[in-house]
């Protein structure tokens, strides 16, 4: 929406926001689904404002360090962050202490979800989950985790809570890494976004058991959720979020929240969130934070009730 049209407008509008970029933080490396999403949206929403939407990168702390960049940052619409959800839901209970308070940010907007996917190497002869735990139950499995505190890492500890499922979960720096070890042999599972095994599985390289959504993913139809599987309470959604600090003006807030509608209106944002796994959601407000008080103490009781620690 041009700033002109917002004319009249609260007083935020009428002061020309933005007036100058906009500083986008992105907490972890280039190249996942946020740093995408980041992209796509920073593009339609600087031909509509006139102002570039710029990503930074402050990686580290699985997240942490550029949350509370964020955090500490003016609330003055200028400075936003760019993330999965994992640091305000997995974090707090996984950190004994944390830089900076879930409540220092509040949601702009719950953009999109993707799931994980379950995935095998050939080596384990397994084609099911229940040929799977027929082994896992028996013996320790090796997964490869993107870190620790990673949503694959706390769906892991998550199937293996509610399984019974002997699992070890090997950590790297990050999902490319974590794809490989798993491709290469190195170890047996992974559970972990679905675009980076897809092509592995559709190459016979990978088993594909399960994905960890409610519904079956739009680019793997034929993969059955943990749920049909026969495995309950081993849901996990990845979360894409943009957060502001939260004393950011709501005038501010609501021109942001604008934006990313329009933006997630585009027949061509949809098609290329689509193709990577992205159910848009573009929740805002209330509903933004139920959903993820609601992720929160779910991942804290399994965070307990697992013994994982930050390592």
């Amino acid at each position: 929406m041009p700033v002109a049209a917002l004319a009249a407008g609260p007083a935020f509008a009428q002061q020309g926001y933005p007036a100058r970029p906009i500083r986008l933080i992105s907490p972890f490396p280039p190249g996942g689904p946020s740093d995408s999403i980041a992209r796509v949206l920073g593009n339609k929403i600087n031909a509509s404002l006139g102002q570039p939407l710029v990503i930074e990168y402050k990686a580290g702390a699985a997240g942490n360090i550029g949350a509370d960049f964020v955090a500490k940052s003016a609330a003055d619409g200028y400075t936003l962050l760019m993330t999965i959800d994992t640091p305000f839901t997995v974090n707090p209970a996984l950190y004994p202490s944390m830089p900076f308070k879930p409540s220092d940010l509040k949601p702009v907007s719950i953009i999109a979800s993707s799931s994980l996917m379950f995935a095998a190497h050939p080596k384990l002869g397994v084609a099911t989950v229940a040929e799977f735990l027929d082994i896992a139950k028996k013996r320790e499995v090796n997964f490869s985790s993107a870190g620790n505190g990673s949503p694959g890492h706390v769906a892991a500890a998550m199937l293996a809570e509610k399984t019974g499922a002997k699992i070890n979960n090997i950590m790297y720096k990050g999902n490319t890494p974590a794809v490989l070890a798993i491709v290469s042999g190195e170890v047996e599972a992974a559970i972990v976004a679905t675009p980076g095994l897809l092509p592995h599985v559709q190459a016979g390289k990978l088993k594909a058991l399960a994905v960890t959504s409610t519904k079956r993913s739009a680019i793997a139809p034929d993969v059955p959720t943990t749920a049909e599987a026969g495995i309950g309470g081993v849901e996990f959604e990845v979360l894409y979020l943009m957060m502001a600090p939260a004393a950011t003006p709501a005038p501010i807030v609501a021109i942001l929240q604008r934006e990313i509608s329009a933006a997630l209106a585009q027949p061509d944002v949809q098609e290329t969130l689509r193709a990577s796994d992205l159910t848009i959601l573009n929740e805002t407000g209330a509903a933004a934070d139920a959903r993820l008080a609601r992720n929160r103490e779910r991942y804290a009781a399994t965070i307990k009730n697992t013994g994982m620690k930050f390592e």
